[in-house]
């Protein structure tokens, strides 16, 4: 833990103004970032491109960022600029680029508009476009790789592309993002990169969600436009097959014969991509339909209140690439239970309570100390606080201004 806050807080923060006062010489860099998620309601890769450009926007005024984007909706771009907080700053521009579609804009949209308008850096994730200039340095960021863990879970036509093009985009990348270190190991692992092309930096939670502070009548009129129950254990994400709520409903209906006023809120949007059809089957078969409550998609600014307003957070997926929710959790107060996966472990540390993914009574049981055991609940809420600072997103935001920095030299 010494080192860790070495290196988060001390000799870390030295490195950083070291190493951008050795960078005062350089060229000022022409940087392309794709913000094409920022505003449309995604989850975890959408608040790590919004939190990385803001805290760039903090801590950079001297290099050039394009900031390019498919929506053309005015309304949403200028909400996107006031949130992101680059109103009055004149070195970021958003880019708005109309296409059909995905592939149109990674295939000839956004390269035409390179081709005439190049830039020196060009971060991404994932798949990188097509036809760029071999002079622009390439960053690809990859938050995970599930379709490869997990290939039953994903749809074949999105399995065929992310097969055919992540591994050419990993090759032409000057550098790899990874959002954890296990993260790391499983694209070592399943493409063979040089470990030497990957970078670690960490994803964390918003200085703004941190604080956030809701007035006792805020908080009901929260409650009512989510119709959220007076007790309740929360999971909120994705309700992808990857995310275990099938799972995650049947430890429920045990602990619920213990506590019976207790409800259970899946929080997301029922609607989005790749929706598990096995949840509303096991709230079906167990008779839980009064019990299981379905918010919809949660807006940003009410997230933390739902934390706030929770017993528990529950997060049992089998495979993820990093863990935000779990600190957002930790960082309201309210009890972490997350399956048991090296990834949740390398995120929680010891200040969450975790459960093995093949035992329903393991879950069960722990899910009920949890929503019972005071003296559990406050020790492990009180150890939180070290925790999330171990995480910080102006950190993160400078260790890819240092990447851009090396391989733009």
């Amino acid at each position: 833990m010494l080192a860790r806050f070495l290196e988060f807080y001390g000799f870390g923060l030295l490195s950083f103004k070291l190493k951008i006062k050795k960078s005062e010489n350089l060229k000022i860099m022409r940087i392309g970032i794709d913000i094409r998620n920022v505003g449309k309601q995604r989850t975890g890769d959408e608040a790590v491109f919004f939190n990385l450009v803001k805290n760039l926007a903090g801590i950079d005024d001297k290099n050039e960022y394009l900031l390019f984007t498919d929506i053309i909706d005015t309304t949403v771009l200028q909400y996107i600029v006031e949130k992101l907080g680059i109103k009055n700053k004149s070195n970021f521009k958003i880019i708005s680029l109309k296409s059909p579609n995905k592939f149109c804009w990674n295939l000839c949209v956004l390269p035409s508009y390179l081709r005439k308008n190049p830039v020196d850096v060009y971060h991404t994730q994932y798949i990188i476009p097509f036809f760029v200039c071999k002079k622009t340095k390439i960053v690809t960021h990859i938050h995970d790789v599930s379709f490869l863990a997990y290939p039953e879970f994903i749809k074949k036509s999105d399995l065929f592309f992310l097969k055919l093009l992540i591994p050419r985009s990993l090759k032409r990348a000057d550098k790899i993002i990874a959002v954890s270190k296990f993260t790391k190991d499983e694209i070592i692992k399943y493409y063979k990169t040089d470990p030497e092309k990957i970078e670690v930096v960490y994803n964390s939670v918003s200085e703004d969600f941190s604080k956030s502070d809701y007035s006792g009548n805020e908080l009901f009129e929260i409650k009512k436009k989510y119709n959220l129950p007076e007790k309740f254990v929360l999971y909120i994400g994705t309700m992808q097959p990857r995310k275990n709520i099938p799972f995650l409903i049947d430890g429920f209906a045990k602990t619920k014969e213990k506590i019976s006023n207790i409800k259970l809120v899946l929080a997301g949007n029922k609607k989005a991509h790749n929706f598990d059809n096995k949840i509303d089957e096991k709230i079906k078969k167990l008779n839980l339909a009064s019990d299981v409550i379905f918010s919809g998609f949660v807006d940003e600014k009410d997230k933390a209140a739902l934390f706030q307003l929770a017993e528990v957070f529950v997060y049992p997926s089998l495979y993820e690439g990093f863990g935000i929710p779990i600190l957002e959790a930790m960082s309201q107060k309210i009890p972490v239970l997350a399956s048991n996966i090296s990834v949740h472990r390398e995120t929680g540390g010891e200040v969450a309570l975790y459960f093995d993914i093949d035992k329903i009574d393991d879950f069960s049981e722990k899910l009920y100390n949890l929503s019972t055991d005071k003296i559990l609940r406050d020790k492990l809420i009180g150890s939180s606080f070290e925790r999330i600072n171990i995480f910080s997103w102006k950190k993160s935001a400078e260790n890819i201004l240092i990447i851009y920095q090396k391989i733009n030299g």
